[in-house]
């Protein structure tokens, strides 16, 4: 592994594996020359990868059926716990991050600077060769969406590229077993105080399989979570502001109609009840904005009060 200063410390990689036999060996190869162990988690694949795995000397978990790439994770999680390992670097098995950043990503982590580090292709130094402009619209769609509910400031909530330190993997806990997992994964490190920090990296797109998510469903499951987030965290934002701009409409419709009184009354009802409708469903909205911010807030208190817990 390069340099003495990690002498004391087990630095391990994790790579989740599904279908990967062109190019877990090269990446294996290459990781090697920066940590101390490699723990592939092989998440059902068809082919060959984990035994080019364990013929490379990566540590190979095998999952029967394929789970996702958060049931990789957590395995990946409880495998470097159980082999007592002091920092754990996760990259993807298809060649996308560069190994040669590791170091890199390690650093914040051996000064104390950080528990969770994300390989960021949208900081300064960052980048990504040959990223779809749609890829990069929707990755930027579902950022601030996520940064809306939980004030990180993140800039690339779906990089892949991620290290932990052992208070991290000690104190993370993630029910997700899809692609959402990497924001419920900030979510639950900002709630439990973890230092997060991103350094520049840069992820290719060239490479030989690339993601095993299509962009459309990798980005609406993701979305939807970050929206079910936000609307649990800020639901005057996600429900009273739609509801109030329903009622709006609403309203201004049942003026027209009843600016129209001297028309034909048949002209008139179907704008009427559809004004109807529209003014009592954004009521309806704005009220259960109003009810879930108000138990949010009770319970924040309350949390505070008994346990002192923010």
């Amino acid at each position: 592994m390069e340099g003495e200063q990690n002498a004391t410390l087990r630095v391990f990689a994790g790579l989740p594996v599904y279908n990967e036999e062109e190019t877990i060996g090269t990446v294996i190869t290459n990781v090697k020359e920066h940590v101390d162990h490699v723990i592939c988690v092989d998440d059902g694949s068809s082919d060959s990868s984990a035994r080019i795995a364990e013929a490379c000397g990566a540590i190979v978990h095998r999952h029967r059926v394929n789970r996702g790439y958060g049931g990789a994770l957590k395995s990946l999680f409880a495998k470097a716990i159980e082999m007592e390992a002091d920092c754990l670097v996760v990259l993807d098995s298809d060649g996308q991050h560069d190994s040669r950043d590791i170091p890199k990503m390690l650093e914040p982590i051996l000064s104390g600077k950080a528990d969770f580090v994300i390989g960021s292709r949208f900081v300064e130094g960052g980048g990504s060769e040959a990223m779809p402009a749609y890829r990069r619209l929707g990755i930027k769609v579902i950022t601030a969406a996520s940064n809306l509910s939980s004030d990180l400031e993140i800039q690339d909530t779906q990089s892949g590229f991620r290290a932990f330190s052992k208070k991290a993997l000690d104190r993370l806990r993630f029910d997700s077993e899809g692609m959402e997992l990497s924001l419920e994964m900030l979510e639950d490190a900002h709630e439990k105080k973890l230092k997060i920090k991103e350094v520049p990296t840069v992820i290719r797109y060239d490479v030989p399989k690339g993601s095993n998510f299509t962009a459309l469903s990798h980005g609406f499951t993701v979305l939807a979570w970050a929206m079910i987030s936000l609307s649990q965290k800020k639901p005057l934002l996600v429900l009273g502001l739609p509801g109030l701009g329903l009622f709006a409409a609403g309203a201004a419709m049942g003026l027209n109609a009843v600016n129209g009184i001297s028309d034909s009354v048949d002209a008139l009802v179907g704008p009427g009840l559809t004004a109807v409708w529209i003014g009592v469903l954004g009521l309806a909205m704005m009220a259960t904005g109003l009810v879930l911010q108000s138990a949010r807030n009770f319970l924040r208190h309350l949390l505070i009060k008994e346990f002192g817990l923010a």
